[in-house]
């Protein structure tokens, strides 16, 4: 009998043992899926961020170097100042037209009354 007993208490220990190792290692499979996620979109703002600037630079007639250009989960923001209403239009329709903007928020982008 006390035999059986410690078997099943061995028995017992080593399944309990062998659940908890299997949680711990799919909470830390989940915690690096997550954070795989997170790189994922990380690259793909940057890639948008970019791609605008260079999108930006070689638009016509458009002084690019006043504009900051910043990307959150697709929602491109535009900050600056340039010298007229047409090239915030211009700004804004060549973000828009960036394969992965969602979103362009130009409110920070302002028309100069210097220039």
């Amino acid at each position: 009998m006390k035999t059986s007993t410690l078997l099943s208490s061995a028995l017992l220990t080593a399944a309990l043992s062998l659940g908890m190792q299997t949680s711990v290692l799919a909470n830390e499979t989940g915690k690096n899926q997550d954070h795989s996620a997170s790189m994922g979109e990380a690259v793909s703002d940057g890639w948008i961020t970019t791609k605008i600037k260079a999108e930006l630079a070689s638009t016509k007639d458009l002084r690019s170097g006043d504009i900051s250009v910043e990307t959150n989960n697709g929602v491109a923001t535009l900050t600056g100042t340039v010298p007229s209403e047409i090239e915030v239009k211009k700004a804004v329709a060549t973000a828009q037209s960036v394969k992965g903007v969602t979103e362009v928020d130009a409110a920070g982008l302002k028309v100069s009354p210097d220039k």
